[in-house]
């Protein structure tokens, strides 16, 4: 393949003027046989770097959504009245998707790479034309990570988002907002805080951020490119080597990027230095530099891909590290799966001297006890004391090495490890679920100071989002095209094979400390891959079709989640004081009476193959298939049904000792719906709250009929008769899964309500 490659591209590589840093850096002989040569005027500029062109935001597509359209978007999304209850006249739903990556993003262009099976670069304006054209969003906003973002690429994505506005027109088919992505990663919990989304309401240049504010971490500005790799990819992948060229230009840019001093106001600071916060505290303290209301948004809090073992929320209760008039929302479900569940487990239990493994419990495999049944079923003897031995120190190791813990048997494989880590009875987690970073967790929590005040809380409205990596904004409107609407790539081959675990499989396991290995090999990817789903989405009640009116209503926490499917979902409280009506994500202070709730709610549109006449007139059939992969949002006159609404019932701590899992009733009341496409209106009341004279917060899941999703069974595993999985069949990004294959299977796709906060009388 290589010989035939370098043979086909050669005369349009000698037809290519060199380029003058070639003469100058590489010297007059070399550039004399880099003309002669199509292999050595590769291998000199993917040294150097200097063939690469600078990838810009692009340009979107200057068409718009017919006004019929956009009519049509809003008589669509509007509860019934007739047949799901009174809807209020005021407010109408709205569609976005809060969590947007282009290749802006360093990891965003290393999948868009042909040794990840990418697909080629996907800049601002193809976010900006996917969410206009091909998912029919109502708002977006773009949230590259900070770490990789230069103050060049800044001011190219204000730009971008500008330029997207516009072309949307005044009455928009589609609102965009300006952000970025803070993106913390601690390598034990005690430092570790998370992933935080930054959101602002304005454009105007003289009101946001001259910078992107990053998270202190020098590994992920760009991921480092040793020399071997510079002068090896292009080689590998000879007719593509351009994209490798432009991705080396990009990494020289960010690395070229200084660090802003340390020490020295916001306001001081040059423009072109990379400006960092090293904690949430810094991080609102850097963001009231400028004047643009914003929104902090913490999303992917219990990915165990990223997230130590044992982290919990505790920590971000503390002085400055929790702002709740700009952190009032959360992002419960991405297409990294829902952090929604807790449960009361963890990998390892705290013990006098050092935390120890945890004994399997129902539903749950830790990973360090599998750790040292890997190694109990490579014993020459498994009963014997020396076996037993090795067991006990595999399982003492995996604990030690905390997020490293996979590298710690040597010559594992994904299938080794069966399904140890994940919530066996949760929908759709997380991968390998960290249950003190849920977001049940976290309402349920109380902040407890030494001088007797009243606890801190955190109260969070619900939201979801696509996090997808390749520019495609609420992408979670169908399910299928795995590979491209998933994060779910990996190494190709030849790079998968340079990239794999080549030990031995020996029956002694080692310490691994996680800040020793590359930064590539620090999160189990391979099996990560089978808990990536399509993304979820975020919906308003919003009073306009306008930037502010949105913006206001994610402040007002009158928003909710899905998971992917366009539900409908209403949830009130109907009898507040002076028995006025309180939507969700309000409060209530000194309520007296049993509270009475309300909910309507309704099924998402069954989807029509490919795309509406509407798209397919805006957009070139090239960009249909390069930008949608043939697929649109295109409803069809079919809705799916809601069969049950599920209420979650939480009280928070009064006091620092009491158990989290008691405190969370889920399901609380399971309410069945009707079989009908119509909708579904329910009302319930808790006859419990006054006399248990404690704040409690409620929020609902409409639950709808089981469909098909990618990767809806996580690892697929096998069961035996006690319920343990003895078998997994991986959902892999490279290879070893066919490419065809989306890893289908039945879920029942939900939406999230905002809660509603009470507090009783006196």
């Amino acid at each position: 393949m290589a010989t035939t490659g370098a043979t086909r591209d050669a005369p349009t590589v000698v037809a290519r003027p060199v380029a003058p840093c070639v003469v100058r850096r590489c010297g007059v002989a070399t550039a004399v046989a880099a003309r002669r040569s199509a292999l050595g005027l590769a291998l000199c500029l993917s040294v150097l770097g200097c063939a690469g062109e600078h990838q810009g935001p692009g340009t979107p597509t200057g068409a718009r959504a017919p006004a019929a359209e956009v009519a049509a978007r809003e008589a669509r999304f509007a509860l019934d009245p007739g047949e799901a209850g009174d809807e209020p006249a005021d407010t109408q739903i709205l569609f976005g998707d809060l969590h947007v990556h282009t290749t802006f993003s360093a990891d965003a262009y290393i999948l868009s790479l042909p040794m990840m099976g990418g697909e080629g670069a996907h800049p601002p304006a193809d976010a900006c034309d996917y969410a206009r054209f091909c998912a029919a969003l109502d708002f977006w906003s773009i949230n590259d990570h900070a770490e990789g973002l230069t103050p060049a690429h800044w001011r190219e994505t204000k730009d971008a988002i500008r330029t997207c506005n516009a072309v949307a027109g005044g009455t928009p088919d589609t609102v965009a907002f300006l952000g970025w992505e803070w993106s913390q990663v601690g390598l034990t919990a005690e430092d570790h805080y998370g992933h935080k989304n930054v959101v602002f309401r304005e454009l105007d240049e003289s009101r946001v951020p001259r910078r992107a504010i990053a998270a202190p971490r020098p590994d992920f500005r760009a991921a480092p490119m040793p020399l071997v790799a510079r002068v090896a990819l292009p080689l590998l992948y000879l007719s593509e080597r351009q994209r490798y060229f432009d991705y080396f230009r990009y990494l020289d840019e960010v690395e070229a990027t200084p660090l802003c001093p340390e020490g020295v106001p916001a306001s001081e600071l040059p423009d072109d230095c990379h400006e960092v916060a090293r904690d949430p505290a810094e991080l609102f303290e850097r963001l009231d530099a400028s004047p643009a209301d914003h929104l902090v948004i913490p999303h992917g809090t219990s990915w165990g891909l990223m997230t130590p073992p044992g982290t919990t929320w505790d920590r971000q209760l503390a002085p400055g590290q929790h702002d709740p008039t700009r952190q009032g929302l959360i992002e419960v479900y991405s297409g990294h799966g829902s952090s929604e569940e807790y449960r009361a487990w963890d990998s390892a239990i705290d013990a006098p001297g050092e935390p120890v493994c945890a004994p399997p419990g129902p539903g749950h495999l830790p990973c360090c006890w599998r750790a040292g049944e890997i190694i109990r079923e490579r014993c020459a003897d498994p009963t014997s004391d020396e076996c037993e031995r090795l067991v006990e120190k595999a399982r003492r190791d995996y604990v030690a090495s905390g997020i490293a813990g996979h590298h710690t048997v040597p010559g594992a494989t994904v299938e080794d490890w069966l399904d140890c880590g994940q919530c066996r009875d949760c929908f759709l987690p997380a991968f390998n679920l960290r249950p003190g970073m849920s977001v049940q967790y976290a309402l349920a929590r109380g902040g407890f100071g030494p001088n007797g005040g009243p606890p801190a809380r955190f109260r969070f409205g619900m939201i979801g989002s696509s996090d997808t990596h390749g520019a495609r904004a609420g992408n979670g409107f169908k399910e299928g095209k795995r590979r491209g609407l998933t994060e779910g790539r990996g190494p190709s081959g030849l790079a998968k094979r340079l990239t794999a675990d080549g030990r031995e499989p020996v029956a002694e396991t080692e310490v691994v400390r996680v800040q020793d290995l590359p930064l590539a090999s620090r999160r189990y990817v391979e099996r990560g891959a089978s808990y990536l789903t399509t993304g979820g989405i975020v919906a308003v009640h919003a009073r306009a079709r306008d930037r502010d009116s949105i913006f206001d209503a994610l402040e007002r926490r009158e928003v909710y989640a899905t998971s992917g499917d366009r539900i409908l979902l209403s949830f009130d409280l109907v009898n507040g004081p002076g028995n006025r009506v309180v939507r969700m994500g309000g409060e209530v202070d000194g309520l007296a009476a049993a509270p009475r709730f309300r909910v309507r709610a309704a099924g998402a549109f069954e989807q029509k193959r490919g795309c509406p006449a509407w798209v397919e007139d805006a957009l070139t059939p090239d960009d249909v298939e390069r930008l949608c992969l043939g697929e649109c949002y295109n409803p069809g006159d079919r809705r799916r049904r809601i069969t049950r609404v599920e209420v979650v019932r939480i009280r928070p701590q009064q006091s620092e000792d009491e158990p989290i899992a008691s405190l969370i009733d889920d399901p609380w009341r399971s309410l069945p719906c009707p079989a009908s496409e119509a909708g579904c209106s329910v009302e319930f009341e808790d006859p419990e709250f006054p006399s248990a004279g404690r704040e409690t917060l409620y929020y609902v899941r409409a639950i709808q009929e089981p469909t098909l999703a990618v990767n809806g069974a996580g690892l697929r595993c096998e069961w035996n008769d006690a319920g343990e999985c003895t078998r997994v069949r991986p959902c892999y990004g490279d290879d070893r899964t066919s490419f065809d294959d989306d890893c289908l299977a039945e879920i029942e796709e939900r939406a999230w309500s905002s809660p509603i906060f009470l507090t009783p009388a006196g």
